[in-house]
């Protein structure tokens, strides 16, 4: 193992799981149905407490050309930019702070994990990827287990990293848009549950008074949701939300 995987690693280890977990009653297919791409992905079952992978779709092999059959987490890991490896290790220490002192580690279940790196292709080229991951299992102090990750290629999107990650929030949770690596309580974005469905209708392409039909709400709250949105997510007009709630993993 290289020292730069070693360093991932390490950012881990004091918050996985030091026993076993297993799966929640509910077949991975329903979970990889309720995945929304935005272009070429693959997903695998990580699991922390021995840092293996199962459940590897087949599109891993045309997106980066690896044996689904033979890789390895340190495999994956490897893809990555070696000048990402330091955002990712502090992206990834910043999650767990912001979870372990914020939200509460028990709640782990409940988000969706989100933020953007750069992956090598089969033919040797790095592009920007979006990482998202659900945690599907945790111990009972909160601590990794098994985790469902979802690697999109999203670079006829954007080539340009922000360097932020988003909580998004699911079961009725709030979600955290843009939060910084360095301090997550620096220009922070909450969405309530009420925004998100709003986003998601707007992402299905209805207008004002067809969501407000779906929610059962006015025309009017429906408006003044929609511009407190824009505000939020700091986008000029819908396309622009649009194009910025994919990066950040809200649709």
């Amino acid at each position: 193992m290289n020292i730069e995987i070693q360093k991932l690693h390490n950012v881990w280890l004091d918050n996985r799981t030091i026993q076993s977990t297993s799966l929640p009653q509910i077949t991975f297919d329903d979970l990889t149905n309720s995945i929304i791409s935005s272009g070429p992905f693959y997903y695998y079952i990580v699991d922390f407490f021995d840092m293996s992978i199962s459940y590897v779709s087949p599109s891993i092999f045309e997106i980066h050309g690896i044996n689904p059959e033979e890789v390895t987490f340190n495999d994956i890991l490897g893809l990555g930019h070696p000048d990402d490896t330091d955002y990712i290790m502090k992206t990834e220490a910043s999650i767990a702070n912001f979870f372990n002192n914020k939200i509460g580690s028990d709640k782990l279940l409940n988000y969706k994990i989100n933020y953007c790196m750069r992956g090598r292709l089969i033919n040797g080229e790095y592009v920007l990827f979006n990482h998202q991951a659900i945690m599907l299992t945790i111990d009972d102090d909160g601590k990794y287990g098994k985790s469902l990750n979802i690697h999109t290629r999203i670079d006829h999107l954007s080539t340009f990293n922000t360097h932020k990650y988003s909580l998004i929030g699911l079961n009725g949770e709030p979600s955290y848009m843009n939060l910084s690596v360095c301090d997550a309580n620096e220009h922070t974005t909450e969405f309530s549950k009420r925004e998100i469905d709003i986003i998601k209708l707007i992402g299905d392409g209805l207008n004002n008074n067809e969501i407000a039909e779906k929610l059962f709400i006015s025309a009017l709250t429906v408006k003044k949701h929609r511009n407190n949105i824009l505000t939020k997510s700091n986008s000029k007009n819908t396309a622009q939300l649009i194009k910025n709630c994919i990066l950040q993993g809200l649709i």
